[in-house]
């Protein structure tokens, strides 16, 4: 199936010179939504790992699923304010300004080995923030996996020091 073709493109959002390739309409396309997150599933399946880090929100559609079909525990990583319990935080570069992704403190804990999913990566920001967290709390980060990769962003070179595998390339 032709992944691809199922991603819609929309010009300058969220600002002028940015495509966005838009998920929502593989999402609403059952074989294409469940295509992708067997790919994903497939190319992690001979890993050994504990668990799947997911950042808020598109991380957490691909990376439950993918949890669910590998037998992997999900830890969410969320915005700012939105965890109930203790976290740690990290603040990272976007292609397109800045954020802060938190998760809790006792998600991991030291030996622990995690993949990390995303439906996207550009610049590499948010999944370098991701790692660092996770290798902070003494985890390792096993691979790190995403529906599309912009290249032109060059976001794999952000993440040299891991496997990185992608599924659609622009």
């Amino acid at each position: 199936m032709d992944l691809a073709s199922t991603i819609r493109d929309i010009n300058d959002f969220p600002q002028k010179g940015i495509i966005f390739r838009d998920i929502t309409t593989l999402l609403i396309n059952p074989e294409a939504m469940k295509e992708s997150i067997n790919r994903i599933a497939e190319g992690l399946k001979d890993l050994d790992f504990d668990y799947i880090l997911g950042a808020e929100s598109r991380g957490f559609i691909f990376g439950v699923p993918v949890a669910y079909i590998l037998n992997k525990g999900f830890i969410p990583v969320r915005k700012p304010g939105k965890l109930p319990a203790k976290t740690l935080k990290k603040e990272y570069a976007l292609e397109y300004g800045t954020s802060t992704i938190e998760i809790h403190a006792d998600a991991l804990k030291p030996g622990d080995k995690v993949v990390i999913i995303d439906d996207l990566i550009a610049t590499g920001g948010t999944s370098k923030a991701m790692a660092e967290l996770a290798e902070e709390m003494g985890a390792e980060v096993v691979a790190l996996s995403f529906l599309i990769e912009l290249e032109g962003l060059k976001g794999r070179d952000v993440l040299k020091n891991y496997k990185v595998n992608s599924i659609i390339k622009y």
